[in-house]
């Protein structure tokens, strides 16, 4: 053994040695299949730390045995990704695998775009955020994104088993094994990590007793199977709309310990407009400012705005109305209930009457098509800003009513 670290050392060099992901990777598989072709196109790939990531781009560029550079976007400055890009000039096209993508500053960008559009860049991002929310959407556009998913015990079971080949003279019995995937929580870059201090701290021999001792961390109750993860972000989510602030703090508190604040962002996100939504809807607002405040603070600080956050979003009035008005929209567009645009609000506009020429910036005139003329999609909820919203729609009908006599 070198003294490079288990994880780099064993890392895949085919497609076929990487541990899990089979939405992607297999028989039939988008990724496969672009590798078996010989084809491949710039991609993001995005999901939690130690689910496969790095592992799937370094099989990409080995097994195609394409020219290729890895850079970090924090570590790297722009010179480092000046020099990869005046390669292109020598080289033609590159596979530029770029780490922490999230953050590539505006320089870098500037530099990256024109090779990504002209095609001497091929980019492999990856990233543990949701690039929806946290990439640069002219460089997103550029390139097809993908979920990498947390991995389940038995496929770290099964790449534990396999590295054990390359572990010289090393006994260790099925109990340990299992506790090791337990504890990994879906990430093989832990798991690895974990057998590899237990091998050289244990003379070769792990048992339960030794990976315990290497590692204390508690195993997380949403660790003991897959779906753990997601019951405890849905009854999250239902003891806030619930009212339930006990219920909420109990499982933000598994959710941080369990370090997966993006999710907890995203729910809190999802949370302020279909559970709280018009009845306070500056908490969109506030939950933004809090998300900020927890990714420039970092944990364990960042645990006490979410608390607030939470405690707020548990007490406050609460208003479905927003997500009801646009379903019942969309089901109108789904049945094909869609009627032609009105003459008078089309391109043309020929007839419109301009709202801010009359009094109160409002006049009547038909905006929905024919067919849909008296369909009402919002329905206001008795809560104080709603009813505030309700007394409006009220005085517009009586106009639109004493308009028609």
């Amino acid at each position: 053994m070198n003294n490079e670290p288990l994880a780099n050392y064993l890392r895949p060099k085919k497609l076929d040695d990487v541990i899990g992901q089979e939405h992607l990777i297999g028989k039939d598989k988008i990724i496969t299949n672009l590798v078996k072709n010989k084809k491949i196109f710039s991609m993001i790939l995005y999901g939690p730390p130690g689910v496969g990531k790095t592992s799937i781009a370094n099989a990409i560029v080995n097994e195609l045995n394409l020219k290729h550079r890895f850079l970090n976007a924090v570590v790297n400055n722009k010179k480092d990704f000046e020099i990869v890009f005046e390669e292109t000039k020598i080289y033609g096209n590159i596979v530029l695998v770029v780490d922490e993508i999230h953050r590539l500053n505006k320089d870098k960008q500037d530099l990256l775009l024109p090779l990504l559009e002209n095609g001497l860049i091929t980019l492999i991002g990856l990233t543990t955020s949701n690039p929806y929310h946290k990439i640069n959407p002219a460089i997103r556009s550029r390139c097809q994104i993908f979920e990498l998913l947390p991995l389940s015990k038995e496929d770290i079971k099964k790449g534990l088993k396999k590295t054990i080949k390359s572990l010289p003279d090393i006994k260790i019995n099925d109990k340990a094994i299992n506790l090791i995937s337990i504890m990994s929580n879906g990430d093989f870059r832990f798991a690895l990590n974990l057998l590899e201090v237990a091998y050289y701290a244990s003379d070769k021999n792990i048992n339960e007793e030794v990976i315990k001792r290497v590692n204390s961390k508690a195993s997380n109750p949403m660790d003991e199977d897959e779906t753990g993860h997601y019951d405890v972000l849905s009854a999250f989510q239902k003891s806030i709309r619930g009212s339930d602030v006990n219920a909420a703090l109990h499982y933000l508190a598994r959710l941080i310990s369990s370090g997966d604040l993006d999710s907890i962002y995203r729910r809190m996100s999802v949370i302020a407009y279909e559970d709280i939504g018009l009845a306070n809807p500056n908490m969109g607002v506030r939950v933004n400012a809090c998300i900020n405040a927890c990714e420039r603070i970092g944990l364990p600080e960042a645990r006490i705005p979410l608390s607030q956050m939470i405690i707020d979003l548990c007490l406050s009035p609460k208003s479905n109305s927003a997500e009801s008005a646009i379903d019942l929209a969309l089901s109108d567009i789904e049945k094909g209930n869609i009627g032609k645009v009105p003459t008078h609000i089309n391109a043309q506009a020929f007839g419109y009457k301009y709202p801010h020429d009359y009094p109160g910036s409002y006049v009547v005139q038909q905006y929905l098509p024919d067919e849909l003329k008296n369909r009402v999609y919002y329905k206001p909820k008795n809560n104080k800003y709603e009813r505030v919203l309700k007394t409006t729609l009220d005085n517009i009908e009586k106009l639109k009513s004493n308009e028609s006599q």
